[in-house]
């Protein structure tokens, strides 16, 4: 920032990060998302393309340019440091593979254009903050991954041994077996399955409950905990989010001193009274 007598003259990057960062166009830009979301939502209806087709094309293609022009205004605004923000890389991959002519060998990335609604994630602060807690939560999940795994594995081999003759259609081999594990592990079907196996062996129950207890009772819980658990510690704390709202406090009285101090120092001096020219 340059600073003469009584005013403050910002430069070409600082104006336009200015511009970037004012809820205005934070504002703009997530209006713009919604509408190309809903736009290419629309071109999947025949009915829709056959009546309104161009317009629905019109406004993809201006998001697409809006997009683009945000994208280099904050290249332009934050120099090197744009690519520190790993949001900014993810904004301008999803704009790079909607500037792929949509022809040819590369026609499959043309219903990939709907990706640009993620934009969304990284546009709403609420929504980068449950991102980055599932990534946060990502080592503790994979620990219960290769709990559920194992769990899952032990009473394939199990059910295999002791099911796979009895009703081949669902356990006769260990593929078959965790795939229809998988299944009543999701809750898909598991009664029909049991009986299935308790016309044969009515005690088999007994196996079904304490392997939906396990995985999905259990298990699954343990997946909500972790990420529960990671959201609450990277939301901010009502200290930190009174002492955010002082801080902005404070900007705006600075800023209203410095317009005040503007206007005393630009005034024209007076001469003094009963002094000559």
């Amino acid at each position: 920032m340059v600073v003469t007598w009584g005013r403050w003259k910002l430069s070409g990057p600082e104006r336009v990060r200015v511009v970037l960062e004012s809820k205005l166009a934070q504002r703009a830009v997530i209006a713009v998302i919604v509408i190309n979301a809903i736009t290419i939502g629309c071109e999947t209806s025949a009915y829709l393309m056959a009546q309104a087709g161009g317009l629905l094309h019109a406004v993809d293609r201006i998001a697409l340019a809006i997009f683009t022009v945000e994208i280099a205004a904050r290249l332009y605004a934050y120099r090197r440091s744009f690519f520190a923000d790993p949001w900014n890389w993810f904004d301008a991959a999803i704009v790079a593979i909607a500037l792929v002519p949509a022809s040819g060998p590369t026609s499959v990335l043309r219903s990939l254009r709907i990706l640009r609604a993620l934009r969304l994630v990284s546009a709403v602060p609420s929504m980068r903050r449950v991102v980055g807690a599932l990534l946060t939560a990502l080592p503790g999940m994979a620990s219960i991954i290769g709990l559920l795994v194992l769990m899952i594995y032990i009473a394939a081999v199990i059910s295999t041994k002791l099911f796979g003759q009895l009703v081949p259609d669902r356990f006769a081999d260990l593929p078959r077996s965790l795939f229809t594990l998988f299944q009543i592990m999701t809750g898909d079907d598991w009664g029909n399955v049991a009986q299935e196996v308790m016309e044969h062996k009515p005690w088999a129950w007994v196996f079904f409950i304490v392997y939906i207890l396990m995985s999905t009772f259990v298990a699954l819980n343990l997946f909500i905990a972790v990420v529960v658990n990671a959201m609450h510690e990277t939301e901010p704390s009502p200290a930190e989010t009174r002492a955010q709202a002082e801080l902005e406090e404070v900007k705006q009285e600075l800023a209203a001193v410095n317009a005040k101090l503007d206007q005393l120092l630009t005034r024209e001096p007076t001469p003094a009274a009963g002094k000559g020219p």
